[in-house]
C-alpha cells in the first residue's frame, strides 16, 4: 500500500522511501496509522501494546539471559537440585567451563533477577528466585497471545 506523507512517496514495510528533494533512496519504516487519513488507515486493525515500555524492557532483559546454553544448563541444575539450590563450585565440571566463566553467567542470571544467592563462607550457593521463570514464561505467553 502506498501513502502520501511530508512531501514524499511511502510504501508500506521495509521499502525504499522517494523524497522529492532528494534523487537518492533510503529504507523507511512502516507509517504509524497514526499519521495517515483514515482511508489509507483502513488497512491497520487496530492492534494494541500488551506490554508497556516497562515491561517489555524487563521481559527482554530475562529472555536475553536464558538465551544462552551455558545459562540454561545452570537452570536446570539449580531446579533438580533435591536441595533446591548449588554451590557455585558444583557448576564447573557438569557444564565444562572454567570458574571464571562460571561466575560470569551466574552474575547474568541473578541480574535478571532469575536466581537469588547466598554467600557461605568461600561459595555462594544459588537458588531460582521465587517466580521469576514462571513469571517471565506467563510474560512472554501473555504478549503473544
Amino acid at each position: 500500500m502506498v501513502g502520501h506523507w511530508g512531501g514524499g512517496v511511502v510504501v508500506v514495510g521495509w521499502v525504499e522511501q522517494s523524497v522529492a528533494r532528494s534523487e537518492s533512496t533510503q529504507k523507511a519504516d512502516v507509517v504509524c496509522c497514526s499519521m495517515m487519513t483514515d482511508l489509507q488507515a483502513a488497512c491497520c486493525d487496530g492492534a494494541s501494546l500488551k506490554l508497556n515500555a516497562a515491561e517489555a524492557s524487563l521481559l527482554a532483559n530475562r529472555l536475553g539471559a536464558l538465551a544462552d546454553p551455558v545459562r540454561l544448563q545452570i537452570l536446570s541444575m539449580i531446579s533438580t537440585s533435591p536441595a533446591g539450590e548449588v554451590c557455585a563450585c558444583d557448576f564447573v565440571e557438569p557444564i565444562g567451563k572454567s570458574q571464571p566463566t562460571v561466575s560470569h553467567h551466574l552474575k547474568v542470571l541473578a541480574e535478571a533477577g532469575l536466581i537469588d544467592g547466598d554467600k557461605r563462607g568461600r561459595w555462594i550457593w544459588y537458588r531460582l528466585a521465587p517466580g521469576a521463570v514462571n513469571a517471565t514464561t506467563t510474560a512472554l505467553l501473555d504478549a503473544t497471545s
